[in-house]
């Protein structure tokens, strides 16, 4: 399948106009290296949201501009869009993060979260299983780097089975998942229900005033948004919204921290921190949302609830307000409320076990970039500036997406799996035409390169405001 028929099958997917992606094109041959066409992925994702910015500019009265996609610079940032000058970027990954051998298969323990590796930890507290109530708990680390040996966790995982760690480690209140094969996960449960969902939920939220706002150059300028996301889907959303005009502000914990990833994710953005917990927090951030014309967020299903934010609460008291929501293992099913991950729901869903076939490796072979997680924002992007096209219309309305729904749409990109095996650049080897058009960026943590945007809409150039300046660098005001 090329990036021309996926994206067909997104925008569908996504309810636009029947011919809003007549006019994208795609240029480029470079491809990641994948036993799935993860370069047509990017570029039909990216794409898409490109097209609805293209709708949107139209409702300004305007021609509907052209729009043009490289699928290299698409592959690239999929990875990475920013190369600091001078200076390297800590690893995005805790030291016992990763794919472990079990007594019958493979599993990912996602220890990133200092939480999350505490409670890994807590259940691999000794090398044989723990009984269910005699898990002892380990103390959490100081750093990241403290604590038990890769190998000491290693021999300690090799006394599980899979799916009994699985369910020992998310229970513990981390992250985990078991490898298992395409053809496992469409039985089971979840992924039944996962492949049955929409690629993206519409929910109509009823009528709210006419909203007017941004120009066709500027086609989001004035458009508030508030940005309640983590790694990596949300923020790539928020970061495409904020490119073509709308103020973004971010919200983070007062204990959130990723470095490796500030200078990429934050921006064209406000950074701010509070605590939701606390009533203080949470009445500021209510304050907050009051103003907003977007919400963007990654919590579980119910989370807000439980933060007096549920779904008729936010159409009730904050009218008008259009909500776009993600998390990892969709909206239905057993599952709907599982803590996930990219690496997570590849392993999952097949992903790596198809990898690992294809290429004929003794491990995991998961994709050469997190794609479902950059894909699930793009597509996000393109749902939210859709939605805030029927908003200056009058309609509110609330949209959802889920990194398993978008694997998806990549597994059924091959007819069979190993069928495609793109070779190609990978998201580190920059084309040096990418490289040198690549534009000089000072940060707080200095100077850098920015890849330009791997999509073009004809008139409507994309530029940031905000220089990226890291999490709790401004306060939590619009």
């Amino acid at each position: 399948m090329t990036a021309e028929q996926l994206l067909q099958r997104i925008w569908q997917g996504l309810g636009g106009a029947a011919d809003g992606d007549d006019g994208v094109l795609f240029h480029g041959s470079r491809t990641l290296p994948s036993a799935f066409a993860v370069t047509d992925l990017a570029a039909a994702s990216v794409a898409a949201a490109g097209a609805a910015v293209a709708g949107l500019v139209e409702t300004f009265g305007v021609p509907r501009p052209q729009v043009r996609v490289d699928r290299g610079l698409a592959s690239l940032w999929f990875g990475q869009s920013f190369r600091p000058v001078g200076w390297e970027l800590p690893s995005a990954w805790d030291s016992l993060a990763g794919d472990y051998r079990t007594l019958d298969g493979w599993i990912r323990l996602h220890t990133n979260a200092p939480h999350h590796r505490a409670a890994a930890l807590s259940v691999l507290g000794t090398a044989a299983p723990p009984e269910p109530s005699g898990a002892r708990a380990v103390p959490e680390p100081a750093h990241p780097g403290a604590g038990p040996s890769r190998a000491t966790v290693a021999a300690a995982v090799e006394h599980w089975r899979a799916a009994d760690l699985e369910h020992a480690v998310l229970a513990a209140g981390g992250c985990a998942a078991q490898m298992r094969s395409v053809a496992d996960w469409a039985m089971h449960p979840q992924g039944a229900a996962v492949i049955a969902e929409p690629l993206i939920h519409w929910d109509g939220l009823g009528r709210a005033a006419l909203r007017d706002a941004g120009t066709p150059e500027r086609p989001l300028d004035g458009v508030k948004v508030l940005d309640l996301t983590r790694v990596l889907a949300g923020p790539v959303t928020t970061r495409f919204l904020a490119g073509y005009g709308a103020q973004v502000l971010r919200i983070d914990p007062l204990d959130w921290f990723e470095p490796a990833l500030e200078p990429e994710m934050t921006v064209g953005k406000n950074c701010a921190r509070l605590d939701l917990k606390k009533p203080d927090g949470l009445l500021r951030f209510k304050t907050l949302l009051a103003e907003a014309d977007i919400l963007v967020h990654g919590y579980r299903p119910g989370a807000l609830n439980r933060m007096g934010l549920g779904p008729s609460v936010l159409a009730t008291d904050y009218p008008g307000l259009v909500t776009a929501a993600l998390d990892a293992y969709g909206w239905t099913g057993p599952w709907a409320g599982r803590r996930g991950f990219d690496s997570l729901v590849q392993m999952s869903c097949g992903i790596a076990d198809a990898g690992m076939r294809h290429y004929g490796s003794p491990a995991p072979r998961p994709l050469p970039v997190q794609a479902l997680d950059h894909a699930t924002g793009y597509l996000l992007a393109a749902a939210t500036v859709l939605a805030w096209i029927r908003r200056r219309g009058g309609e509110a309305t609330a949209v959802r997406a889920s990194l398993a729904r978008t694997a998806v749409e990549l597994v059924g990109t091959s007819e069979g799996i190993g069928a495609v095996g793109l070779m190609g650049t990978g998201p580190s080897d920059v084309p040096s035409a990418a490289d040198q058009a690549a534009a000089p960026e000072q940060t707080v943590w200095g100077a850098g390169l920015r890849l330009p945007m791997p999509v073009e809409v004809a008139g409507v150039p994309v530029r940031w405001d905000v220089p990226a300046r890291g999490y709790g660098s401004a306060p939590p005001r619009w």
